[in-house]
């Protein structure tokens, strides 16, 4: 429960502000501690309006990542340059389109005002800014460089945002050549062989098991492909839930870090973006069991959670980082562990991390260039061996006509 309270301090000056208690009297215990004398208090009536409107307003926009980055890479500069936080907000409230975000960066205005700090507002909306952020922010108040661990959480932001786009850019074309694949043979099944089904039956011969196999194909898209155009999203829904499951994740990840040409991408890629959270939040401040634990909540994969609560583990039982990391050589590269134990020696922990980082993101670049080159070749065979196949059980009826002629 909130409160916003007026207080006396020993020096005679009156403060105000927003604090978390259970209630009026244990607010008045905590402020006691610190040599305030509460002379009112009152349950903070907070942002409703505001948060109303952004809980509605989420059901149908998000905030997209290059969004967050425009947002925090402004008020790292405007900060930088001088301007108190209010102004720096408020210019950025003028610039924001989003209507989510415009109402995240009021609310955030709002309770800053209030005597919240930056870190406290960004976290009432982990749905915008995840823990990851709030705690370099965090971190950034607490050692007097705000702008400069803004300015870490942007190029930071930046590197997953390109990192995305590469992979992305690598699956978009074997997606629109198999979604091309599926809507040629819906057609074909559609209008082409259910003219030539009819011709076989009129002239009354034995098919072979592949034209028959492809004409019960057929029938069964002629018959119920209403059914299944109305199943498609209940299905697609049914799948969603069942990925999001804990035991359908697990099959997901299980069958990511297993795959042949997929692993390579993910076994980089979670590299790259461990050693580069780690290295951003250590940079900034954040100790490291925290680092570990707020790491584990950006890595999607569980295999890879795993291991971060292993080492989390092992570094509060006095061990260190790297032996976590070496002794899961199959899902971490040897190469990460093996810097993190240079950077705990040599004290430069967070310099060695970035070195992982910017050599994993470039391998992961380069994996998904060879993707693309890869799967060309695969996917050019696989509509060949289709093709071939669905003219030759088609044809051949033809042919044996002929050859009986």
């Amino acid at each position: 429960m909130k409160f916003s309270y007026t207080a006396k301090t020993k020096a005679g000056d009156t403060i105000t502000g927003i604090e978390e208690a259970a209630d009026k009297f244990d607010l008045a215990r905590r402020l006691r501690t610190v040599g305030s004398l509460v002379v009112r208090a009152e349950e903070a009536k907070g942002n409703k309006g505001v948060s109303l409107s952004l809980s509605f307003g989420t059901l149908f926009k998000r905030v997209k990542l290059e969004e967050k980055i425009f947002f925090t890479t402004n008020l790292s500069a405007m900060l930088s340059a001088g301007l108190s936080l209010a102004r720096a907000l408020d210019v950025l409230t003028r610039q924001t389109k989003n209507p989510v975000l415009l109402a995240v960066i009021e609310a955030t205005a709002h309770d800053i005002d209030k005597g919240s700090s930056l870190s406290e507002a960004l976290g009432r909306h982990p749905e915008v800014f995840p823990e990851v952020f709030t705690a370099m922010v965090a971190a950034g108040e607490g050692s007097g460089k705000l702008p400069d661990s803004l300015r870490l959480i942007g190029e930071q932001l930046s590197k997953t945002y390109a990192l995305r786009k590469k992979i992305r850019g690598a699956l978009i074309y074997p997606a629109i050549i198999v979604t091309a694949m599926v809507l040629v043979g819906i057609l074909m099944l559609t209008f082409i062989v259910p003219t030539l089904s009819a011709t076989f039956e009129e002239l009354h011969i034995t098919l072979p098991l592949s034209t028959r196999l492809i004409i019960g194909l057929s029938h069964f898209v002629e018959r119920n492909g209403i059914y299944l155009l109305l199943a498609l999203p209940f299905i697609g829904y049914a799948f969603l839930r069942m990925s999001r499951s804990e035991k359908g994740k697990r099959s997901v990840d299980t069958f990511l870090i297993h795959a042949p040409l997929v692993s390579p991408i993910v076994r980089n890629m979670n590299a790259a973006m461990t050693s580069r959270t780690l290295s951003s939040l250590v940079s900034s401040g954040v100790e490291i069991v925290q680092a570990l634990d707020i790491t584990k909540k950006v890595i999607q994969n569980s295999y890879y959670r795993a291991v971060l609560t292993n080492a989390q583990k092992s570094v509060e039982k006095g061990g260190t980082l790297a032996s976590a990391f070496l002794a899961e050589a199959k899902l971490y590269p040897t190469l990460l562990g093996e810097m993190i134990d240079v950077g705990e020696e040599t004290g430069a922990l967070s310099d060695m991390l970035l070195r992982v980082a910017v050599f994993y993101e470039g391998e992961v670049d380069t994996v998904t260039k060879d993707l693309s080159t890869v799967i060309e070749p695969i996917l050019m065979v696989f509509v060949g061996a289709a093709v071939l196949f669905f003219a030759i059980s088609m044809i051949q009826p033809i042919y044996n006509i002929s050859a009986g002629i």
